[in-house]
């Protein structure tokens, strides 16, 4: 897991060097016959990665993206109208028989399809129209690191290709310097505050919050904490009540119009006595895990994610558990 999520820098670049045309006529095309409806398609990281593209487009193009339940079509058969929709499939391995179905049942309706994928042999490729491979890379531990990363990276190229955002795609040309800094942060201090713990909460809001539910999962996969992530708005709405002297928070707050909410929070749960850890850029009041930030505040939070994995790593292992071999889990998940 270490080592491959240090990979994600190079894996990174290697996907942008590639595939350009692709996303240039995609891009024309969501442009050119603009949607009546958009999904997503996916499960675990790569639904956080589905998340991070969805809002991408909600708030730039303000268009709404569902994420599917992939049931409706698995299990009760739905006839979902296809007409005007475009399906955005994520996955590492495209091998869970949940992403394929509907994948297939949408392009044989007449939909768009896509599929963002490590595999471009896999059985979800070769049901799409349209397939964008990762180039992560070979990556064999459990906890998926650098296919999550490539996948946000490849969200935000959809964005950039739709809108034809010159200055987005050139933010992503430098986004491998960025994670290579962010790589390299120093996040020790989380490792003491955590190394006892058996629950906390992850904190995140806007484009943000997909790396908040990326972490939460991490920290259950790796380490065997009930971490729970929440939007800086809705731990308000009840589980709030949970906090209490000694409850450990995690809080991702990158630049951008969600940070003052975030860090306004922060700082009451640290009056009320929690254990606060603030990821946010350097000069930031309270803060106490740097942030390498990336040429575009859309991108900050890749580079979060990217500093948080060598630290959940490092937790697990202070924890006595092995992060590569998560107990009862397999890399390859296929549900129905």
């Amino acid at each position: 897991m270490l080592a491959e999520c240090r990979e994600a820098p190079d894996a990174v670049a290697s996907q942008l060097a590639n595939n350009d045309k692709e996303y240039s006529e995609f891009g024309a095309l969501l442009r050119n016959q603009p949607p009546a409806a958009l999904l997503t398609v996916a499960r675990g990281s790569s639904d956080h990665a589905a998340h991070f593209l969805a809002y991408l487009v909600m708030a730039r193009m303000g268009r709404l993206v569902t994420s599917l339940p992939m049931s409706l079509i698995t299990l009760y058969q739905s006839q979902i109208q296809c007409e005007g929709l475009v399906s955005l499939a994520f996955s590492q391995s495209g091998q869970s028989p949940d992403l394929v179905a509907p994948t297939r049942f949408f392009r044989e309706g007449g939909a768009v399809t896509a599929a963002f994928v490590n595999k471009p042999d896999s059985p979800l490729a070769e049901a799409a129209q349209w397939v964008f491979p990762l180039h992560a890379g070979t990556e064999t531990s459990v906890a998926a690191t650098k296919s999550f990363i490539t996948q946000l990276v490849a969200g935000a190229r959809v964005a950039a290709a739709w809108q034809d955002d010159l200055a987005l795609q050139a933010s992503l040309s430098a986004l491998p310097g960025a994670l290579s800094r962010a790589a390299n942060m120093d996040w020790t201090s989380a490792i003491e505050v955590l190394k006892d713990v058996d629950r906390l909460f992850v904190i995140g809001r806007g484009t943000g919050m997909p790396v908040a539910l990326e972490a939460a999962l991490k920290f259950k996969e790796t380490c065997g904490i009930q971490a729970e992530a929440f939007s800086s708005a809705e731990v308000k709405h009840g589980p709030m009540a949970l906090i209490e002297e000694g409850y450990p928070l995690l809080v991702f707050a990158p630049r951008g119009p969600a940070q003052a909410g975030l860090l306004a929070l922060a700082e009451e749960m640290r009056l009320r006595g929690a254990k606060v850890l603030l990821a946010a850029p350097a000069g930031t009041p309270g803060a106490n895990l740097p942030m390498a930030e990336t040429a575009s505040i859309e991108l900050d939070p890749i580079s979060l994610i990217q500093s948080f994995y060598p630290m959940v790593e490092a937790l697990a292992r202070t924890r006595g558990r092995n992060p590569d071999e998560p107990r009862f889990l397999a890399k390859v998940t296929r549900t129905h």
